[in-house]
């Protein structure tokens, strides 16, 4: 069986049209697929009208006790049932879940060594219940991924969604063929972040590692493109990180070994 495993985020999250046209090109899709969103700004926004503070550590969310509350209210609850809905609308049959949700995805808190994200998870592979999220697909639902997880004693962990999008297309590459992708509001990985058109058509670990030096991949893009040649390593088919406006062609930076 053929999966799209796609992930949308960045500033597409808070951007209406964007997402709506984001979400018509997801619906007209064809075959299995499940889609695994981000917060963007809101949860941010609405940490700050509460005086929470936010904290973030190269490119990740610090996750205190006040912290989750707030983000499995965006995340679990606003951000993912607006998405769910207009998919419904559009005619795809969306079900909106956390990891918690059915047992899908079981997390793992973090060590606090060498830095202490607080509630945050970290998974693997063996986290997902792929059998259990195949039936779901068998059945004719597309599952609707946000962030947040739970751990054996169900505790809310919140996990990066570029990290949850990976761990599920391994999960279910042992037996499909699984394209991962990562859209967000640029084109593709830019060689220079001021041009939106220096989209880097392909990108090795070689390489990447050159740009991360040079800076040109750093704070949020760190834990995507990790993410990228984890699957590639790990068996996944293919995976491409492009524009949202773009899922129906073929523009984007394919992430590759070689």
């Amino acid at each position: 069986m053929e999966i799209s495993v796609i992930k949308i985020g960045g500033n597409v999250i808070d951007h209406e049209a964007s997402l709506n046209t984001f979400l018509e090109k997801f619906a007209a899709r064809e075959g299995k697929k499940i889609l695994v969103h981000g917060g963007g700004k809101l949860a941010t926004r609405l940490s700050a009208r509460l005086d929470i503070p936010t904290k973030m550590i190269d490119g990740r969310r610090v996750t205190d006790e006040q912290t989750i509350e707030v983000v499995t209210m965006v995340y679990a609850g606003l951000v993912n049932k607006k998405i769910t809905a207009r998919l419904q609308s559009l005619g795809c049959n969306a079900i909106g879940l956390s990891g918690a949700d059915a047992g899908l995805i079981r997390a793992v808190k973090r060590s606090p060594e060498p830095v202490d994200f607080g509630l945050v998870g970290d998974l693997s592979p063996s986290s997902i219940d792929a059998p259990r999220l195949l039936d779901f697909l068998d059945s004719g639902l597309t599952p609707v991924f946000c962030s947040i997880t739970a751990n054996q004693q169900g505790v809310l962990l919140n996990c990066n969604a570029d990290v949850i999008a990976r761990s599920l297309a391994v999960a279910l590459s042992p037996t499909n063929t699984v394209k991962l992708i990562y859209c967000f509001e640029k084109k593709g990985l830019l060689a220079n972040v001021d041009d939106d058109n220096s989209v880097i058509p392909k990108i090795s670990r070689a390489n990447c590692e050159q740009l991360k030096n040079a800076g040109v991949i750093s704070g949020g893009m760190i834990p995507k493109i990790d993410s990228a040649f984890d699957a590639i390593a790990a068996g996944v088919s293919e995976v491409i990180i492009k524009s949202a406006s773009d899922l129906d062609n073929s523009e984007g930076t394919v992430v590759s070994d070689f």
